[in-house]
This record gives structure tokens, C-alpha cells and sequence, in this order.
């Protein structure tokens, strides 16, 4: 839900698929947030940016590519690939990921 509201917040709109996404990058970060408590910020950061940039690419893939559906097109933003990712997003991925990590770890303190 919080993927789909920044995406509203950001451009005005979501899609479903966005929500679905979303929910996968925070149960994914959710579980590998234990084993990487112990690393510095900036490798907690750089791990979570790169698992939302690979769902990002992975939905992109089927939904835009496969699908035809047109969700996003990056084409328009320097260092994409294929439209469907590029370095501005990666470096915001990279930025949200401090606070979904301690997002995370309030939940894992609060049902332990």
C-alpha cells in the first residue's frame, strides 16, 4: 500500500500491479533484514536498492513488456534499460531503503 501511495503521491496515479509489487519488496526486505542488521547503512541501502530495482525490472518485464500494458516507461531518463529501470529510481530506491530497513525492524521487535 505505502508503494502504491508514494507512486500517487509522486505522479499523480498508480496501477494495481504497483501495489502487488510493492508488497513483494517489503516482504522481501522484511525477511533478509535480520541477516543484514549488522552491515552499515550504506550496504543495507545498497541490498535493498537493488532488490526493489530487480521487482521494478521483473514487473517491468512482464506488465509493460510482455503484457503491452504501459504502467511506466523510462525511456525519456538517462541510464534506463529498456524503459523499464534507470539510475534516478535506483538512487530513490537506495534512499527509501534506509527507512523501510528500520521500518522492518520495528516490526521484527514488536512481534518477537
Amino acid at each position: 500500500m505505502g508503494y502504491s501511495l508514494l507512486e500517487i503521491l509522486w505522479r499523480g496515479y498508480t496501477h494495481w500491479t504497483m501495489g502487488v509489487t510493492g508488497g513483494l519488496c517489503l516482504s522481501t526486505l522484511y525477511r533478509v533484514s535480520g541477516a543484514v542488521k549488522d552491515w552499515g547503512t550504506g550496504a543495507r541501502c545498497a541490498l535493498g536498492s537493488a532488490i526493489i530495482t530487480a521487482y521494478e525490472l521483473a514487473a517491468g518485464w512482464l506488465v509493460n513488456l510482455k503484457l503491452g500494458w504501459d504502467v511506466w516507461d523510462y525511456s525519456r531518463l538517462p541510464f534506463h534499460f529498456r524503459g523499464q529501470i534507470c539510475l534516478l529510481y535506483s538512487v530513490i530506491w537506495f534512499l527509501l531503503s534506509m527507512p523501510i530497513f528500520g521500518l522492518c525492524y520495528l516490526l521484527k521487535e514488536h512481534h518477537s
